[in-house]
């Protein structure tokens, strides 16, 4: 490896740390000196049982997230079926207002035979003595058979539009109460999985706690330095476009406000509403929750990422962060943690996707 790849990774882990320090509760990454046992009270928990409750506190938050993108996606769910029905709805004004008025039609044609003494136009025309008004009322006749056979055409079209807009209507409606179902009980299991672990977290002492906050950085820390000493960084080094200029600028400048399940800003944020409305504020439209932002966009590889492309965590893709440079990352980690900067190695990467794939760097 040249000197200059060299100094890279060097710069990149110095960065990496100072940011990490800046994720969580705490100040340093230095190995903590063991806290002295306190003369009176409860006795601290053993290191090993602090790390089970690290390591619990993860799965809790993790569920909660994969729980937030079912809600997140409930809910975008929900409005697309709205705002379908609201739109099956004055279709169906619509038709009927035009039914009525074919009906009416229907009718004045149907009294204006009877005022004729109820003979056909035909009929009329074979009692004509005038050739001339034979031929001209011949032509009219058949204008007239044009016109009622449309007339009746059209009333026919118009009663089957309504009939389906209505059984489209009947179909959305479930679809709308099933994703609202869907909604409430994904709201059931982020609460669930958040109250368990502030309850696991409360129930430590003030060190405990503290202590705590260090193996979640240490973790972090070490994650973060593996990812970094694989070499990755040496092939990194994409330039961002414009529009990812624009998104990292939005992104950064929401450091420092609060995790929120389901809010998309802007005064807080979960994980993929932070990352859609950076894009968003971008000029560019991408879909709501981080398992459609992988399934949907550009799949980029890792070595190629730039400034605005989204990392995508976890094997069921249930969280998202943006890459700013450098091996780091900006997100919204979970509940209880605000937005912030941290190395983009310090959770399992499952890829990266880009959302302005077709444009080019500034």
């Amino acid at each position: 490896m040249g000197t200059g790849k060299r100094g890279l990774i060097a710069t990149a882990v110095a960065v990496v740390c100072a940011v990490t320090v800046l994720a969580a509760p705490g100040t340093a990454f230095a190995s903590p000196t063991p806290s002295p046992t306190p003369s009176a009270g409860p006795a601290l928990a053993p290191a090993k049982d602090l790390e089970a409750v690290r390591k619990k506190l993860d799965r809790l938050y993790r569920a909660a997230g994969r729980a937030t993108e079912e809600y997140n996606t409930a809910e975008e769910k929900a409005e697309k079926q709205s705002a379908e029905v609201v739109e099956l709805a004055e279709k169906i004004v619509k038709g009927q207002e035009k039914l009525r008025k074919l009906k009416a039609r229907a009718g004045a044609a149907a009294a204006a035979q009877y005022r004729g003494g109820g003979l056909p136009p035909e009929a009329h025309l074979m009692l004509s003595d005038d050739p001339q008004d034979f031929l001209d009322g011949a032509g009219r006749v058949r204008e007239g058979h044009h016109a009622t056979k449309g007339l009746l055409g059209e009333l026919t079209r118009t009663q089957e539009d309504l009939e389906q807009y209505a059984k489209d209507a009947s179909a959305q409606w479930k679809k709308l109460e099933a994703g609202r179902k869907a909604k409430a009980a994904a709201q059931k299991k982020i609460e669930k999985q958040i109250a368990q672990a502030e309850k696991l977290e409360s129930a430590l002492q003030k060190e405990e706690q503290e202590r705590l906050a260090e193996l979640e950085k240490e973790a972090a820390n070490k994650a973060q330095t593996a990812w970094l000493g694989s070499g990755v960084l040496d092939e990194i080094d994409g330039k961002a476009s414009a529009q990812g200029k624009k998104a990292v600028q939005y992104a950064t400048a929401q450091i420092g406000k609060p995790y929120q399940w389901g809010a998309e800003g802007p005064e807080t944020y979960d994980c993929s509403g932070l990352t859609s409305q950076a894009w968003i504020s971008a000029g560019r439209g991408i879909p709501r929750t981080s398992q459609e932002q992988w399934k949907q966009l550009r799949h980029i590889d890792v070595q190629d990422m730039r400034p605005g492309d989204l990392v995508i965590y976890f094997d069921d893709a249930s969280h998202v962060a943006m890459y700013i440079g450098d091996g780091a990352i900006v997100h919204a980690p979970r509940p209880g943690r605000t937005v912030t900067i941290a190395g983009a190695g310090t959770m399992p990467i499952l890829g990266v996707v880009r959302p302005d794939a077709d444009a080019g760097p500034d």
